[in-house]
């Protein structure tokens, strides 16, 4: 027979363990229950609506209409998807659609311009980044999605749209009536700033920008000893990540690009470098601005922790988050953010963005401390529910400096710049920094490059 004194000692070691080892169920029990009793509320109010509305109601609509809700309350890049939704998302990653040519998002509610993609027909308008659409063929944007908005915008080669435009000095909307035409699927072009300088321009990521940065690459080099490049990435939307992981990939032979670390376990990845391609020993200068987002900021994040490239240009925009497209039964997807990614140094960049080694504005005359006008530009942390920075994986002391430059270092009036890119610089005080820049770094490393 067991007695009551005999049991309560083993009782007393057993519940600990019980504890310990029920302690996540109990919690996951209780965050259960109130979810069952949140869904009752919405049950009941959506009840109430169907039996109650002036009108019948579509309830699939608006059941949808809620989804919408939910994910909008997230952040601004989470969203619902509808099959035909979905379709345009798979579309807009192989770069061959048509439309305007311009990256959007959600800014008080108000749909706005992040940046419009380099000569496509909003840039060509004049379509600049900051420029709140408050109307799509005479439609109010107001409470539109950010996905309702794409498939107006977008249409057949040579048909037209009106947007009806506000910017902020503006007094009136002003319309601009434009001709949709393919977007580039090359997004990268080069150009010889002068004999042994390259400049190459990336204005997306596309599932091909990797080749033909390559392709770029070897053509600059048959004009010549390439003794610096200059990578243009300003008022650069982003796009896929493989795309920017294969382009960094181009000029590192190891090390870790980037990571992503989400709660799940599967979300935590690392990307690295590889050996075994073409090595490239020039100096980098890295343009980025406001306008530098998302994979782009992978870019210039990867090469500036490993001292491979000087960034130089304005703050970049600070999307340092990763979205998962989850597919659903019936055609539909979720866009979902699952992950914030890092830099090679640990370094969040979301709602802060990259920081320029060589803070330098577009023209001599702009201060980055003034208010923002046209052409200038809101970030990530301007956004509403935009996704907290998180942290940084490695403790500041730890972490890798980037390299800086003493501007008093620059060559100054005396390089000779042939006439051609003269014309080309005059206009653009970033990109004939960076030439200057180039050219000190050769001076100083003793190539001698300009005498």
């Amino acid at each position: 027979m067991i007695t009551f004194k005999k049991v309560l000692p083993i009782t007393l070691l057993i519940l600990p363990l019980f504890f310990a080892r029920n302690l996540q169920a109990l919690e996951s029990y209780d965050d259960a229950q109130e979810t069952y009793k949140n869904l009752e509320v919405f049950a009941n109010v959506l009840s109430i609506v169907q039996q109650n509305y002036v009108d019948d109601i579509d309830t699939q609509e608006t059941i949808e209409g809620a989804i919408k809700g939910m994910l909008t309350s997230l952040d601004p890049h989470s969203s619902f998807l509808k099959p035909d939704d979905f379709k345009e998302l798979q579309v807009e990653t192989t770069g061959t659609f048509s439309g305007i040519g311009i990256e959007i998002t959600l800014k008080d509610d108000m749909l706005t311009v992040v940046s419009p993609i380099e000569d496509t027909p909003a840039f060509k308008a004049g379509i600049q980044a900051g420029d709140r659409i408050i109307k799509i063929e005479g439609e109010s944007t107001k409470e539109m999605s950010l996905l309702d908005a794409i498939k107006k915008l977008r249409g057949q080669k040579g048909s037209e749209v009106t947007i009806s435009i506000h910017r902020e000095d503006w007094t009136d909307l002003q319309e601009f009536t434009i001709i949709r035409d393919v977007i580039p699927i090359h997004s990268v072009r080069d150009s010889v700033l002068e004999t042994g300088y390259g400049y190459i321009r990336i204005t997306n990521f596309q599932r091909n920008t990797s080749q033909d940065l390559q392709n770029s690459l070897e053509d600059l080099i048959k004009e010549g000893a390439l003794k610096g490049l200059v990578l243009d990435l300003r008022n650069n939307p982003g796009g896929l990540l493989d795309s920017s992981v294969k382009i960094v990939d181009i000029f590192l032979d190891e090390g870790i690009i980037v990571s992503t670390k989400g709660r799940l376990q599967d979300q935590n990845m690392e990307f690295s470098a590889h050996s075994g391609g073409a090595e490239y020993d020039f100096p980098i200068v890295i343009l980025i601005n406001g306008g530098t987002a998302s994979a782009s900021e992978i870019v210039a994040g990867a090469l500036q922790d490993h001292k491979r490239a000087l960034i130089l240009g304005t703050q970049s925009f600070g999307k340092g988050s990763v979205q998962t497209i989850i597919p659903m039964a019936d055609g539909a997807g979720l866009r979902l953010t699952t992950a914030r990614y890092y830099t090679p140094s640990g370094t969040s960049i979301q709602a802060t963005g990259i920081t320029p080694d060589v803070l330098v504005p577009k023209s001599v005359a702009a201060e980055e401390d003034t208010p923002k006008g046209p052409g200038e530009f809101f970030r990530e942390k301007d956004l509403r529910h935009h996704l907290e920075n998180g942290g940084d994986l490695q403790p500041a002391d730890e972490k890798p400096q980037p390299p800086t430059i003493d501007e008093s270092n620059l060559i100054s009036d005396k390089v000779t710049i042939e006439e051609a890119t003269k014309e080309k610089l005059k206009d653009d005080n970033q990109l004939s920094t960076a030439l200057l820049v180039l050219k000190s770094l050769n001076v100083l490393s003793g190539q001698g490059a300009d005498k």
